[in-house]
């Protein structure tokens, strides 16, 4: 096995990465970071100028059954369903 050329050189400052520096990187996940760490990974900071309200809704098992069935993502959807039929309502 050849000896890999070290990311950071002798001035400090990182190295182009090369295709063959990212066939060695690991996926985050399997990176050996601490449960604290990990646990912030995709968390995002407040939104700058909210553009959505928070609130509570009830709605039927078989609507969110339906939504959270999609995937990640699946409030995006819902509100992206509601907006589509807000302005289809809007029309008429």
């Amino acid at each position: 096995m050849t000896k890999r050329k070290p990311l950071i050189g002798e001035d400090g400052e990182v190295r182009e990465i090369t295709a063959e520096d990212m066939k060695h990187f690991k996926p985050i996940r399997e990176a050996g970071l601490p449960p604290s760490l990990l646990a912030k990974l995709g968390v995002r900071g407040p939104q700058k100028a909210p553009t959505k309200e928070r609130i509570t809704i009830r709605l039927s098992r078989e609507v969110l059954e339906y939504f959270r069935a999609t995937g990640d993502g699946w409030q995006t959807r819902m509100d992206a369903a509601m907006l589509d039929l807000v302005h289809k309502r809007k029309r008429v």
